[in-house]
C-alpha cells in the first residue's frame, strides 16, 4: 500500500484464516465488504494449504500469504504452536499492517507487537467440550485453555459471533475484558428458486459437534431423501460414515450454494454452533429450517424455524415429515427464515467490525469510504 493511499484514509488489516472450516467463508465475505470502507486485508493462512479455487478467491478479496504453521486444535501440545504469534507479528511488520484481526484467540498469546489486536473466538476446544461432551476439557488439552486466556488478555477487543457463544466463553474462561458480539453474516443474495423435495444438511461431519449420527438415523425415518454435504474425514484422522443419508461429499462453495437454493428443507442437528453459517445461507435461499434446540439457534432463529431435541433422531424425522407433508407450512417457514436472514448482512457486519477496529488503539482507522 502506497503512502498516498494511507494519506487518503486507506488502512491494512492482517487477518488470520484457515481453509478447513467456516472461518474461510467468514474471512472472504468480511474482507470483500471491508473494501468499501477503504480497508485492505492481507490473509495470513495457517494449517493445511487451500485448494486452487480458494487461493483464487482469496486473491480477489485481498492478498494471501500462507504460513508454515498449524492451527491450535490440530496439534497435541503447546510447543507445536509456540512460534505462531511471532510468525504473525513478523508478517504484519513486513506487510505494514495497521491492525491484527486474529481468528483464533491462541494466536495472540504473548504476541509482541505495537499493533492493536482484535481477536474473534469463532469456536474453541474448551467450549466445544462443554457443549458436546458436557465436561471440562481433558487434562491433555488444558494448555488450550491457558493459551486462549493469554490471547484474550493480549487483545484490545474480543469478539464473539453470538450472545450465546459469548456466555459460553465466559462460563469457560471467566470474565473476558472488551468482549463484544458481532453476528456473522452471509454475502449470498436472497433467492426464490423453485424448491425440490429433499432435505439438505451440511457440515464437517467428522466433528462430533455436528451430530451427524443423529442426522443419519433420522434419514432412515424420513420420507424424503436426506442429503448430507461435507467432509467425513478430519485432519487428525477422525471419521464418520453415513448409512442412510445420501452423502454428497465435500462441495465447493458454488456447488453448495446451488444445492442449498434447491433444497426445500435444510437441517442442522449440531450440538455446538457458536453461530451456524449454513443455516443462514439456507435461510437466504428461503428454505424451511429444522434446527437443533440449542441456545445459539434459539437466539438467532426463534420463531423462524422448527426445532428438535438434538439427541433425538425421531424428533428430526418428525419435523422433516411434517414439513414434507404440508407445502403451505413449508413455504411459510421458508418466508420467515428469509425475512429473518436480512438482519445478517455483510454490510452490517463490516460496519460493526470497523467500529471495533476504530475503538482500539488504531483510533485513526478509516470507517467510511472517501
Amino acid at each position: 500500500m502506497s503512502e498516498h493511499e494511507r494519506s487518503k484514509g486507506h488502512r491494512r488489516v492482517l487477518m488470520t484464516v484457515d481453509a478447513i472450516g467456516g472461518v474461510w467463508r467468514y474471512a472472504m465475505d468480511l474482507a470483500a465488504a471491508l473494501k468499501s470502507n477503504n480497508i485492505e486485508v492481507v490473509f495470513a493462512g495457517l494449517g493445511p494449504f487451500p485448494t486452487d479455487d480458494k487461493v483464487a478467491e482469496a486473491g480477489r478479496a485481498g492478498k494471501l500469504v500462507w504460513l508454515d504453521a498449524p492451527l491450535d486444535w490440530t496439534v497435541e501440545n503447546e510447543e507445536a504452536v509456540a512460534e505462531v504469534p511471532g510468525l504473525i507479528a513478523d508478517l504484519a511488520r513486513r506487510e505494514q499492517a495497521d491492525l491484527l484481526h486474529l481468528n483464533l484467540p491462541s494466536q495472540a498469546a504473548g504476541m509482541e507487537t505495537n499493533l492493536p489486536i482484535a481477536v474473534v473466538c469463532h469456536s474453541c476446544v474448551v467450549t466445544w467440550f462443554a457443549a458436546v461432551r458436557g465436561r471440562e476439557v481433558p487434562k491433555d488439552w488444558q494448555w488450550q485453555h491457558r493459551l486462549n486466556q493469554k490471547g484474550f488478555a493480549c487483545a484490545d477487543a474480543v469478539i464473539a459471533p453470538s450472545r450465546s457463544h459469548a456466555r459460553a466463553m465466559e462460563a469457560a474462561y471467566g470474565t473476558i475484558g472488551n468482549l463484544q458480539v458481532v453476528h456473522n453474516a452471509s454475502a449470498l443474495e436472497a433467492s426464490d428458486e423453485p424448491k425440490q423435495e429433499f432435505v439438505l444438511a451440511a457440515g464437517r461431519w467428522w466433528d462430533d459437534g455436528k451430530n451427524g449420527a443423529v442426522l443419519d438415523k433420522a434419514a432412515a425415518m424420513t420420507r424424503w431423501t436426506v442429503a448430507a454435504a461435507g467432509a467425513t474425514t478430519g485432519p487428525n484422522g477422525q471419521t464418520m460414515r453415513f448409512r442412510h443419508a445420501d452423502h454428497r461429499g465435500e462441495l465447493s462453495h458454488e456447488r453448495m450454494s446451488a444445492l442449498t437454493r434447491r433444497a426445500a428443507i435444510v437441517a442442522s442437528p449440531s450440538l455446538y454452533e457458536p453461530f451456524g453459517l449454513a443455516a443462514l445461507e439456507a435461510a437466504r435461499a428461503g428454505a424451511a429450517l429444522v434446527l437443533s434446540d440449542i441456545p445459539t439457534y434459539r437466539e438467532i432463529w426463534d420463531g423462524a424455524a422448527l426445532f428438535a431435541e438434538p439427541h433425538r433422531s425421531d424428533a428430526f424425522a418428525d419435523a422433516f415429515n411434517r414439513l414434507a407433508d404440508d407445502p403451505q407450512l413449508r413455504a411459510a417457514f421458508g418466508r420467515k427464515a428469509r425475512a429473518r436472514s436480512a438482519a445478517f448482512s455483510v454490510e452490517a457486519q463490516a460496519e460493526a467490525m470497523c467500529a471495533i477496529y476504530s475503538g482500539t488503539r488504531a483510533r485513526g482507522f478509516s470507517t467510511a469510504a472517501e
